[in-house]
């Protein structure tokens, strides 16, 4: 009794102490990988102003525009540079470790809280996306939050109590003073002189709950498409809580129907405000995507990585895996008494991850990035499994294996992992371009990242080069990844006229020009004086002789 009341009260100090060093990692080496192609396209739409970007965003990835929005402002207030940019995104990914604290410590105690934000902490996966500039951060940031919220309400009884009501209770206590009766030394004294003092905020936690599950659900399904998943598993989680509420073990409190209908009203109207202005853009085109179909192995790959189960030994490897198949049994075990919290985590984890595969039947996108925040429940289950451990000493063996291995593994991601080099790109382009060079990419969207490297050398020595996307320019088409066919020779060829001296920069070859007619036609009409090759694609340079 006494140890959990010393981790109670020492538990905000290590949360903090926790975000601190969460920060630190996330921080650490955060210029030392180029901009990725994903991360350029994002800084660029979110350079434009917002009349500019919406159609852009249509034309390119009809997605909601939170993270573009909050990007666009935030690069007004600090720059596009690559550590201010990426900057956004550690805060959102640390900002993450207090709140998986305290969904932990609402479902099962302050034990299970420290152990999951320990967890997120040192997470290879967090750390990863946590330095780049894409919506991922943001996107498990407001799922978290949306999650707290929903845990609190489903654990506090006044939840069944009609939306505001507390807000109008507190407002007649002010305006209807209660009875007057004598205090114990007799003078007169309102009877609900005791709960105005309460704090404005403290009396109305309720309803102000209920304000921040609308916003974060609405915040959450603004962030992508797929969090359309994190809509449906607490939607159907919370009915299935009202069907059953009268059936043991089903102890959860649920929300009030009513109240419940007009949050999702809510939510519903917030997320359709701000997806509306994207999809009604004109010229919205069907966009074919870069991501890879998943397959089982895929899926398997994404756990392993949610979990950092790789590493160079295969005997540690297999010992890690084991590990967490264990705690996980142990946090199964945990919850089989608690039904309903159990089911509400296996919901958050299971209907997005099958959500996601069914999409992707139809439209591959990346799993990794998109169900990152389905991180929050799983080590919520595996952080009440070691918990579960009879002695507190175990407990931290579990944490320091676990740790050990993770930093290991966030080792090797500093100083291993190779980003898309587009910096190299253009710098060799640079230091050799002559006036009235034209550079061509055969994935157009590559003319985003290569610019982002270029421009300041374009601008510096006033470099005065052509660039054109083939077969289709992307800002002339607005199609992102148009495929090369030979139907496309004649434009292509036709492109070239004029120009001495052609550079290619060959960029994902496999999805854009499958049969490698670009340098094929390239090479048949000029000489190949130099050819460079770059971490994710290669530089060619042609020319007459």
């Amino acid at each position: 009794m006494n140890d959990e009341i010393d981790l109670e009260d020492a538990a905000p100090w290590l949360v903090i102490l926790l975000t601190l060093i969460g920060v630190g990692l996330r921080v650490l080496l955060l210029t030392a990988k180029g901009m990725s192609l994903d991360e350029t396209v994002n800084i660029w739409l979110a350079s434009h102003n917002i009349a500019e970007m919406l159609p852009w965003m249509a034309r390119i990835d009809p997605q909601p525009p939170l993270y573009t929005f909050l990007l666009h402002y935030w690069i007004g207030l600090k720059g596009d540079g690559t550590y201010s940019v990426r900057l956004l995104s550690v805060l959102f990914g640390a900002g993450r470790i207090p709140i998986i604290y305290l969904i932990g410590k609402r479902l099962a105690g302050a034990v299970v809280g420290l152990v999951a934000a320990v967890m997120l902490t040192v997470s290879p996966f967090h750390i990863y996306y946590a330095q780049e500039a894409s919506m991922a951060t943001l996107l498990t940031f407001n799922a978290a939050v949306a999650t707290y919220a929903l845990v609190r309400l489903l654990t506090d009884p006044r939840s069944s109590r009609p939306t505001g009501s507390q807000v109008r209770e507190y407002v007649l206590a002010w305006r209807r003073p209660g009875p007057v009766v004598p205090d114990s030394e007799g003078n007169p004294s309102p009877q609900n002189q005791s709960r105005l003092r309460r704090p404005f905020f403290q009396s109305i936690t309720t309803d102000l709950t209920w304000i921040v599950f609308i916003v974060f659900s609405a915040a959450t399904l603004l962030s992508h498409n797929t969090a359309l998943f994190f809509f449906i598993a607490t939607n159907l989680f919370v009915l299935a809580l009202m069907l059953f509420k009268s059936r043991e073990p089903l102890t959860w409190q649920a929300p009030a129907f009513k109240s419940w209908g007009i949050a999702q009203v809510a939510i519903v109207l917030l997320w359709m405000a701000g997806i509306l202005p994207v999809l009604r853009q004109p010229g919205i085109v069907p966009q074919s995507s870069l991501a890879a179909e998943p397959t089982w192995n895929a899926v398997v790959q994404m756990l392993r990585s949610f979990l950092t189960t790789s590493a160079p030994i295969p005997a540690i490897a297999t010992g890690i895996s084991i590990l967490y198949g264990l705690i996980l049994v142990l946090g199964l075990v945990y919850y089989r008494k608690k039904v309903a919290r159990l089911l509400f985590l296996a919901g958050l984890f299971v209907i997005p991850l099958l959500g996601e595969v069914i999409v992707n039947i139809w439209r591959p996108v990346s799993l990794e990035q998109t169900l990152i925040w389905t991180t929050i429940p799983l080590f919520l289950v595996l952080a009440a499994g070691a918990a579960q451990l009879k002695y507190r000493f175990l407990i931290l063996i579990v944490l320091g294996i676990i740790g050990t291995n993770n930093l290991f593994s966030a080792s090797d991601y500093f100083r291993f992992y190779q980003k898309e080099d587009w910096n190299t790109a253009a710098r060799d382009v640079a230091g050799n371009v002559q006036k009235d060079d034209l550079v061509l990419f055969n994935s157009n969207m590559g003319e985003i990242p290569f610019d982002y490297y270029f421009k300041p050398y374009k601008d510096y020595y006033s470099l005065q080069v052509e660039e054109h996307g083939v077969p289709l320019d992307l800002f002339e088409s607005g199609i992102a990844a148009p495929r090369m066919t030979s139907e496309d020779l004649p434009g292509f060829t036709s492109v070239l006229s004029g120009h001495k001296r052609v550079w290619l920069v060959y960029y994902h070859d496999a999805s854009t020009d499958p049969m490698g007619l670009l340098p094929q036609t390239l090479a048949a009409r000029m000489k190949l004086i130099e050819k460079d090759d770059f971490y994710g694609g290669q530089v060619q340079l042609y020319g007459n002789p």
